[in-house]
């Protein structure tokens, strides 16, 4: 406890030494997903999405964008006999960013690593407690604090333990950095 006490602080007295290097933020937003392989036929899953964003300034056009999101996903069954898929998970991208114009417009690519933390699924589709997966999108700064972002997330792993099905999700954000 005491060492996470002192790297807050550590961080706290660096972001005032140098605010325009580091910029904590929080955002949230929409997930529209599906699980994707043979042994499944579903729609798209829409729900949501939340979490904290770090935005280090690497280079002037450069940032690295480590977050923590709790991200519902999963894929909408079109069978009467089954439930829709969810998996909840605690996601962890980590988004490098090209400016492609001066503090505005953004190209976001990197990995994402995702913890399952719960799922209402049938025993068929149980999912995997770790998904590892590749991000890219655009995000815009519509002012120095709010922004927007809009993500495609596809999985290379398996989601589930036993189908062999991959997370595909879509993320649509709105966020506000300090």
């Amino acid at each position: 406890m005491k060492k996470a006490i002192g790297i807050l602080l550590l961080l706290a007295s660096f972001t005032s030494v140098n605010a325009q290097m580091l910029k904590l933020g929080l955002k949230g937003g929409a997930n529209f997903s599906t699980l994707e392989g043979n042994n499944i036929e579903g729609s798209t899953y829409t729900s949501f999405h939340f979490g904290a964003v770090l935005e280090f300034k690497l280079l002037e056009n450069l940032s690295l964008q480590p977050e923590l999101v709790y991200s519902s996903q999963g894929t909408k069954i079109n069978e009467a006999a089954f439930d829709d898929i969810n998996y909840n998970y605690i996601t962890v991208p980590v988004m490098a960013k090209f400016y492609l114009t001066k503090n505005k417009l953004s190209f976001e690519a990197g990995p994402q690593f995702s913890f399952l933390v719960n799922e209402n699924v049938a025993d068929q589709f149980e999912g995997e407690t770790f998904d590892f997966g590749i991000a890219g999108g655009l995000g815009y700064n519509i002012t120095d604090n709010f922004f927007l972002q809009a993500r495609y997330i596809a999985g290379l792993t398996e989601a589930s333990r036993n189908a062999e099905v991959t997370n595909r999700v879509i993320q649509l954000s709105v966020g506000f950095k300090f």
